[in-house]
């Protein structure tokens, strides 16, 4: 007999989808302890991966004009036309460090509670422009292909590493595929692409807009 789910809650309850689609995945505490496994072995790679990330959304105007926006902290800074927007520039240094945090956060997060969905799900709102003037509209189209980059990062430099064996490099993998599906499930959520089209309801303290940026 089909285990009932309750379609509603699933578009309304955090707590309740992230249940849902983690045990779709299979995504366990096993899966946790492997990304926090992980996280000390790529963190020495993490400034080049960071890096690669940011010459490959500017390797595309569409991609590189989120960037010229103006973001809160750098208005005497931004760039006003793609000539004079650099990979080295301050405000692009600042976003390539919170990148690096919002990485790091996932790999070393040992326990999945609702303060950590709920900051999943913030930064989600950040780029679907629903969190206030900390927030930009970025294409949802943009996000996706970011994280199947970011995955496809992770795991090209795990895959090489020495000195690991085959069955810890297995479940590594894994938990990382879990992992981006899982958030990628939180930011779509946020851009209404749900056949519900609704977003979860989020706390109504505001978010720091320093907290984290991937893609603004």
């Amino acid at each position: 007999m089909a285990e009932h789910v309750d379609d509603l809650r699933l578009h309304t309850d955090p707590r309740y989808r992230f249940d849902y689609i983690s045990k779709f995945l299979n995504f366990t505490q096993n899966d946790i302890t492997m990304l926090n496994v992980l996280a000390p072995i790529i963190f020495p790679s993490v400034p080049v991966i960071i890096d690669t990330i940011y010459r490959k959304l500017f390797s595309y105007d569409v991609t590189k004009q989120y960037f010229i926006v103006r973001n809160q902290g750098f208005e005497n800074f931004a760039a006003t036309k793609d000539s004079n927007l650099a990979l080295d520039s301050a405000q692009m240094l600042y976003r390539k460090d919170m990148l690096s945090m919002y990485l790091k956060r996932l790999l070393t997060q040992t326990e999945w509670n609702d303060a950590f969905l709920q900051y999943m799900t913030q930064v989600g709102q950040m780029h679907a422009n629903k969190s206030g003037a900390g927030s930009i509209n970025v294409d949802y189209i943009h996000i996706n292909a970011l994280f199947g980059f970011m995955e496809h990062l992770l795991v090209d430099k795990l895959w090489n590493m020495d000195g690991i064996d085959d069955k810890k490099k297995h479940d590594m993998i894994i938990a990382v595929n879990k992992l981006f599906w899982i958030q990628n499930d939180i930011f779509s959520m946020q851009y209404g692409t749900s056949s519900s089209n609704k977003s979860f309801p989020v706390e109504s303290t505001k978010m720091n807009p320093t907290c984290c940026c991937l893609l603004h």
